[in-house]
């Protein structure tokens, strides 16, 4: 190849690479700026964990799957629909129901929702609330609490309870603005949530002797519970020997949530131990005590465990001063005896 045609080529390629970076310098100064992403501001208060769709499809669910246990008595059919207090008292009514010759009577469970709770928070466990529509048989509506544990677990039915009779559920938020879960040490309040289990334990163990009396009034389970203990205490007499009782609410398991007037709605389990000694005398019971005890007769002692349901209504504080009972349920779970 010739020097000249070298240096053709050569000066070829240097006006080409000139060509390029002047290109490139255009194509940077005529490109649109990358936009900067703005996200949507955090609410200051999160979005309702549910829709109403959405609960309601977990109670069908609920429904569907209390009704195929039901019919067999069976609570392995419930895993992961039911649990906590809900499972124990429906695992109990099963064993009872297997050893009677008569029809199954299971406590009624309605789960057609006249309210729905929903609560406004980004942290597990979650709580949701539901008032039931009055059941078939024209007993009280329910008050039903499904649980969460953490992502994309179920939720599950926690505890079912009574409306108490002339009892007014309180006001709450709609489910598309959803209610603020409450704190069990919560301030601004007549008694913490954490607090009024304890309270009411106190006032079922003294009655009227107790400090707290005042503050919840009298109610049916306090009644119910008062006539039960009678008759134990009557039992234990006849036996020659002793009787206690002792009451114990899972404060760390409470749920609480707020209602449109600043107050609170709780819902505390109660478990309740009544224990007969003797004096070598024989305890008979009945088939569903011989069901749960695994056995017919005692000679030194029997212990009963009540799996109980409490939901308060806290007012806020400065406005109403008592404490409403509003919901309960009250089973006897387990017999234990020698």
């Amino acid at each position: 190849m010739s020097t000249t045609e070298r240096s053709r080529r050569s000066l070829a390629r240097r006006s080409l690479a000139g060509l390029l970076a002047v290109g490139a310098l255009a194509l940077a100064g005529c490109a649109t700026p990358l936009p900067t992403p703005e996200p949507d501001p955090v609410p200051a208060v999160p979005p309702p964990t549910l829709t109403t769709e959405q609960v309601r499809a977990v109670l069908d669910d609920v429904a569907e799957r209390l009704e195929k246990a039901d019919d067999a008595l069976d609570a392995d059919v419930l895993e992961g629909r039911v649990t906590g207090p809900a499972l124990t008292i429906r695992s109990a009514e099963f064993t009872v129901n297997e050893a009677l010759e008569d029809d199954v009577d299971l406590i009624s469970v309605p789960t057609s929702p006249r309210t729905i709770v929903v609560p406004t928070t980004d942290v597990w466990p979650r709580s949701v609330f539901v008032v039931t529509e009055q059941p078939e048989d024209l007993q009280s509506p329910r008050l039903l609490v499904l649980t969460q544990d953490e992502p994309r677990a179920p939720y599950e039915l926690w505890t079912w309870s009574r409306l108490l009779p002339d009892r007014q559920v309180p006001r709450t938020f709609v489910p598309e603005v959803g209610s603020v879960p409450v704190a069990l040490d919560a301030e601004g309040l007549l008694m913490t949530p954490a607090e009024v289990g304890e309270a009411y334990a106190d006032v079922l163990d003294k009655g009227s002797k107790s400090d707290f009396a005042k503050v919840f009034g009298e109610d049916p389970l306090r009644e119910r519970i008062a006539l039960v203990r009678k008759q134990y205490e009557k039992i234990a007499e006849q036996a020659g020997g002793k009787f206690t009782e002792r009451y114990e609410p899972a404060t760390e398991e409470a749920v609480a949530v707020s209602t449109a007037d600043g107050g609170a709605i709780v819902v505390v389990p109660m478990k309740t131990t009544t224990k007969i000694t003797t004096d070598d005398r024989e305890l008979s019971f009945g088939k569903a005590e011989a069901a749960l005890l695994g056995k017919k007769k005692v000679t030194e002692s029997a212990t009963f465990t009540w799996t109980g349901v409490v939901a308060f209504v806290i007012p806020p504080e400065g406005g109403a001063e008592e404490i409403v009972v509003l919901a309960a349920e009250h089973v006897r779970t387990a017999v234990k005896g020698k």
